[in-house]
């Protein structure tokens, strides 16, 4: 496998995985996710977050709107 874009090896990823690839929208609110834990932290806390959000078993919409709290709060303070 040479090298690909990020879409490809996500798609790969799952498939070694045996697990679905996320859809469009999924994809959107995961980028979503990572970018409001790197703004309102540091950029590592982003793939750290997603990790947690999986870990937690709560819905991708639910683990962005806490995201995004955390990150207006850090912002406000």
């Amino acid at each position: 496998m040479g090298r690909v874009n990020a879409r490809e090896w996500v798609d790969a990823f799952a498939a070694e995985l045996g697990a679905e690839s996320p859809s469009p929208e999924e994809w959107s609110m995961l980028l979503d996710l990572a970018a409001a834990a790197a703004h309102g932290s540091e950029r590592v806390a982003a793939p750290i977050s997603c990790w947690v959000a999986a870990r937690a078993g709560v819905t991708l919409a639910d683990a962005l709107a806490a995201a995004r709290a955390l990150e207006q709060a850090a912002n406000e303070g």
